[in-house]
């Protein structure tokens, strides 16, 4: 069969790219064409553009962008009409894909979602965009079967690939010469995002945070999608923070703590026991918009999935240097927070882990759905 996979940042490209594994172990005939980065190319498929060029943060820096947007848009469906594909897999990136599901819809395509758009936070009328123009949707969150059941739209909950992903790369895992074994004992982890945008509003402020735990050594996780010379530059100033690439895990598995951007990166460093403080930080005008339309209690995943603030989130105002310091201090040094945070962790990878492997149940239910 011919496969359209569209993802459009880091973390769909990471999934993207273990349910293209598994698809491929369950039709080995199947042709991949997709949008999404290094990850989903590695595992076969042609990759048309890659996340990097798709990736707009906030209201206003959409705006900014939306003539590219709508090129790519354009771009995207006269590739699809060309390519003619059995079925199109949409992860995530909502902004996009229900565009070209309501799309796709009308040239009677085939359209399963893969990993919801977070619609149970803001903007819950579009679950009857979904439910008309989404043919299967696969979720990933344990809560988000209970929402769409409130909206009479029956959803595939198939458990959190990210479970599956850190268990095997711990089991496989080993430091090599040059990685970020050689970097001292002490380390705090810095996940600022993927997008540009992001990482000038929040890692600067983290950075100032590195001259104040000089027995710690700080590393900057850098986007596969970002070159060098951009950190580089953010980082030439501070004498205790270096950079590593490709090596996030790596870093995760060594580090102390970590300050995270909120996103999924928060689950990640939850899974690998780390403790976190999450950040999140946004233009002024994207914050206020979204402040009014949000309706959820908590910025972070973690938060939110178990319904109760198991992690600190340092929102806009209060993503400050000595907020920082603050909650690194407790990170750090209070014992009982380490020991309550490793409690909650371990309930949250039960809780993640319920649907089994998340990449093989979703691949399973894509076939299933498409031969029967």
């Amino acid at each position: 069969m011919k496969y359209y996979i569209i993802a459009g940042e880091a973390s769909g490209d990471l999934h993207g790219s273990n349910l293209i594994k598994e698809l491929l172990k369950l039709d080995r005939q199947a042709t991949i064409r997709c949008w999404g980065g290094d990850m989903m190319q590695s595992m076969g498929a042609d990759l048309v553009k890659h996340y990097k060029e798709l990736a707009f943060m906030g209201f206003t820096e959409v705006a900014k962008n939306l003539g590219t947007i709508l090129r790519n848009l354009k771009y995207c469906k006269t590739d699809i009409a060309s390519y003619q594909p059995d079925v199109i897999i949409l992860i995530d990136y909502p902004g996009f894909n229900l565009r070209i599901a309501r799309w796709a819809k009308q040239l009677s395509f085939k359209v399963i979602y893969y990993i919801s758009p977070q619609v149970w936070a803001w903007k819950e009328s579009r679950v009857l965009t979904i439910s008309k123009t989404v043919d299967k949707m696969i979720v990933i969150l344990p809560f988000e079967k209970d929402f769409y059941k409130r909206w009479n739209y029956p959803v595939d909950y198939v458990g959190h690939p990210l479970v599956e992903v850190i268990e095997n790369f711990k089991k496989t895992f080993t430091f090599t010469a040059g990685s970020t074994a050689d970097k001292p004992n002490k380390i705090v982890a810095l996940l600022p995002g993927s997008r540009k945008q992001e990482i000038l509003k929040k890692l600067p402020i983290m950075l100032e945070l590195s001259s104040l735990f000089p027995d710690f050594h700080f590393i900057v996780a850098q986007a596969p999608g970002q070159e060098d010379s951009f950190y580089a530059t953010l980082l030439k100033d501070y004498k205790n923070v270096s950079a590593v690439k490709n090596e996030t895990y790596q870093l995760l598995m060594k580090a102390d703590a970590a300050l995270v951007t909120s996103g999924t990166a928060t689950l990640e460093t939850a899974l690998f026991d780390v403790p976190e403080v999450v950040c999140y930080k946004s233009s002024t005008i994207s914050y206020w918009i979204a402040k009014r339309l949000i309706k959820v209690k908590y910025i972070s995943l973690l938060n939110l999935i178990m319904d109760e603030e198991v992690v600190k989130d340092l929102i806009q105002d209060a993503l400050t240097v000595e907020n920082l310091q603050k909650e690194l201090n407790l990170l750090i040094y209070d014992a009982g927070r380490k020991v309550q945070l490793q409690q909650d962790y371990a309930d949250l990878r039960k809780l993640l882990s319920e649907g089994g492997d998340a990449s093989s149940n979703a691949a399973r239910g894509i076939m299933e759905f498409l031969t029967h």
